[in-house]
């Protein structure tokens, strides 16, 4: 049932979502490199967090708060992506409207709480680089759990920003979102009366986070560059920049696809080529993160050969004792 009668309105209770092609032969073929995309995320990030939790090489702060990382990346990616492989093998893919709620309100969560990660792994390398005798006071587990619980709580209040603007709008009209996912942006195209007090709101809710992390990655950055170049020893400076390269990378490539899709004018949102950054956005970044950290992490690439070097002989010595 798509839909409720109250009076002269129709209440919507179902979506459907037009998805990324309609031709079935790209769909198969969409279908099966997201998948492996999906899976590659999952099983990359998973990596990820076990490997930091058994290596007590990686028990620092920086590493606990890309355990995080990794964490919110798989939670993002699933906000999304399992919808859409089951778009790609449905002729109407339709979604409820408590379902659509609990999608953008998920993927408003994690991308909050992805973005105050990345500020709070700035201001780790700005303090570790600009005061490294201050390193274990300022980065105290009590200054990382704070940081968390700020990440956590900023994820909590934008979604709810979101949902609350959400439940506050009434549709009674069409109820075809031209997405992949419930994007709070398409949806706001289906409401039937006057949205600009929500849209104010949540507009207000994300951007001044974007903003906040923003300018702390910013600032961090700055003095990180300041300290490197008042360096004396060029393998010195080499050393420390090395040490930023994998985060500037990740924070280069999530807010670079967050202003190219919400900074654009609103009249050129809903276009296919934004679909493809979107995809890239939410599915293809959390993929990324995980082989970024550890292809250009000396310490993670080091746990990770320890570790596989741990279990092959245990392996072995297991199997010569049976032997024996």
């Amino acid at each position: 049932m798509d839909s409720l009668v109250y009076g002269n309105h129709t209440a919507v209770t179902e979506f459907i979502l037009l998805g990324l092609t309609d031709d079935p032969v790209l769909r198969l073929i969409l279908f099966m490199i997201i998948l492996c995309i999906y899976l590659v995320t999952i099983s990359g990030n998973l990596s990820t967090i076990i490997l930091i939790r058994i290596s007590s090489q990686l028990h620092h702060p920086m590493y606990i708060f890309l355990s995080h990382l990794a964490s919110a990346d798989i939670s993002y990616s699933s906000s999304v992506t399992p919808n859409m492989l089951v778009n790609f093998l449905v002729q109407r893919n339709t979604v409820s409207y408590l379902g659509c709620t609990i999608q953008f309100g998920f993927a408003a969560f994690f991308g909050t709480v992805e973005c105050f990660l990345l500020a709070a792994m700035a201001y780790d390398r700005f303090v570790a680089i600009c005061n490294p005798l201050l390193y274990s006071t300022k980065m105290s587990t009590q200054v990382c759990v704070k940081l968390l619980i700020v990440a956590y709580t900023g994820g909590c209040l934008n979604a709810s920003s979101f949902i609350f603007s959400f439940f506050s709008l009434f549709f009674c009209g069409p109820n075809t979102v031209n997405h992949f996912y419930c994007d709070f942006a398409p949806l706001i195209e289906l409401f039937c009366c006057d949205a600009s007090v929500p849209i104010a709101v949540s507009s207000f809710s994300s951007g001044s986070i974007i903003v906040v992390t923003v300018f702390v990655i910013a600032v961090s950055y700055m003095y990180i560059l300041i300290t490197i170049l008042k360096m004396c020893s060029s393998e010195g400076r080499h050393k420390a920049f090395s040490t930023c390269t994998s985060h500037l990378t990740a924070v280069t490539l999530f807010y670079g696809t967050i202003t190219f899709i919400y900074v654009m004018p609103k009249s050129s949102y809903l276009t296919d080529q934004n679909k493809v950054v979107s995809v890239f956005y939410m599915v293809v970044i959390p993929m990324l993160n995980p082989l970024i950290y550890s292809l250009r992490n000396k310490e993670i690439k080091g746990a990770l050969k320890r570790e596989l070097g741990r279990r092959i002989f245990s392996i072995d010595a297991c199997y010569f004792c049976r032997i024996s």
